[in-house]
């Protein structure tokens, strides 16, 4: 008889649920709504093919006041760019250079600093 209670008592036992960890709770299912909108249709952006045109232009700056003293000019054919620049530098040297540019050979500047020039 006392087997019968033992047994009994253990088979209770054994068919409680187990207490839950403190703190531990497993993470929800990832929500994913579906969309409520069609996505639009992917449309490559037109691409032109547009000529280069010739241009030129020059510009200079000269302040005695503030003492700003800068220059550009440009010209090109519509495919080789050549050009000039000077600028006054923080030193009081004025730095000058001369440039050509195309497609194939890029940026290519005559840069020396024996082109560079004292500022009276």
């Amino acid at each position: 008889m006392q087997v019968l209670v033992v047994a009994a008592v253990l088979a209770v036992a054994a068919a409680a649920p187990a207490p839950e960890t403190p703190g531990y709770k497993p993470a929800p299912a990832p929500y994913h709504p579906a969309p409520s909108y069609k996505p639009a249709s992917y449309h490559p952006e037109p691409q032109y093919k547009e000529e280069a045109k010739p241009f030129a232009y020059d510009y200079a700056v000269n302040n005695h006041y503030t003492g700003t003293d800068f220059a550009k000019k440009d010209e090109s054919d519509g495919h080789n760019t050549q050009g000039y620049y000077s600028v006054a530098l923080p030193d009081g040297r004025v730095q000058d250079v001369k440039y050509v540019t195309d497609n194939y050979g890029g940026y290519n500047a005559e840069h020396n600093w024996l082109m560079t020039r004292w500022c009276d």
